[in-house]
């Protein structure tokens, strides 16, 4: 299974499919609210949302869909990066509810050399997120700093730091 990409093997215009979609359910939402202490009941009071929204009920805050994406582009784009260095621009398109499930895709916009460094590279990415009907509902751009082979190579190879399993006498 991949898990992130290397300066060399990014190419400005791929677009990388991310997969599985998710799911979102009324739990994963209130959960994320409660842990970020977004306490609107735009996202936690259902009677609130019904009666005095647009939306008739509760609309999935907005970060967990850019985090929910995040996430899903790690083993596609930055699960060998070194950093990210920036969002650039986030937009939340349309809204997301309950049993919504979001599907997103990454496209390689440029990629330059490091200044400093020459063992890393800098790539430049959007990422669209979208529900089950093909609706938009997030966008954002970043730029992550990810290593050439020679850095992995130096630094112990595709899976550096993981442990041998140790032989067990009998």
């Amino acid at each position: 299974m991949q898990f992130g990409r290397t300066y060399e093997e990014f190419e400005v215009g791929a677009v990388y499919k991310h997969w599985p979609g998710k799911t979102v359910t009324e739990y994963d939402d209130h959960l994320f609210c409660l842990l970020t202490m977004n306490h609107h009941p735009l996202h936690m009071d259902a009677n609130y949302a019904e009666r005095t929204t647009d939306f008739g009920k509760n609309v999935v805050v907005g970060n967990y869909i850019y985090s929910l994406l995040l996430g899903m582009s790690v083993p596609d784009v930055s699960g060998k990066a070194i950093a990210n260095l920036e969002i650039e621009s986030l937009r939340h398109v349309a809204p997301t509810f309950h049993g919504d499930t979001i599907y997103g895709e990454t496209t390689v916009l440029d990629k330059w050399p490091s200044k400093s460094k020459n063992d890393r590279g800098i790539v430049h990415v959007e990422t669209k997120g979208y529900k089950q009907d093909g609706t938009l509902v997030c966008v954002f751009r970043r730029k992550v700093m990810v290593p050439t082979e020679t850095y992995i190579k130096e630094r112990g190879g595709e899976q550096p730091g993981r442990p041998e399993l140790k032989q067990q006498e009998n």
